[in-house]
């Protein structure tokens, strides 16, 4: 299994015992919103999420929680931190939508 740390927003491949001290005091943070009575919340892994054999690897995750509640409303992951900032905009807006 590979790992990686961000340097910045640049990520870097590294071994375990580097991503493990890094991850502990890491801000791993990429975007945090609220929307009505949800929440998004972007986040840098430094594990691959991409579990099939082809693709980069999933590094960043945005996921939608409701209020109050740690059940998970929606997930989608991303490669690189622009993805990922674009991404959760993204998840944003269409939870400003109506439904």
């Amino acid at each position: 299994m590979k790992h990686w740390i961000l340097d910045g927003h640049d990520i870097v491949e590294t071994d375990l015992m580097t991503w493990a001290m890094w991850f502990e005091t890491a801000d791993r943070r990429v975007a945090n919103d609220h929307v009505g009575d949800k929440r998004v919340s972007t986040v840098f892994l430094g594990i691959d999420h991409n579990f099939g054999d082809e693709g980069p690897p999933l590094l960043f995750e945005t996921m939608v929680f409701g209020e109050g509640s740690f059940s998970e409303q929606a997930c989608d992951r991303y490669s690189t931190w622009e993805e990922a900032v674009e991404g959760h905009a993204r998840m944003v807006d269409s939870l400003k939508q109506p439904a």
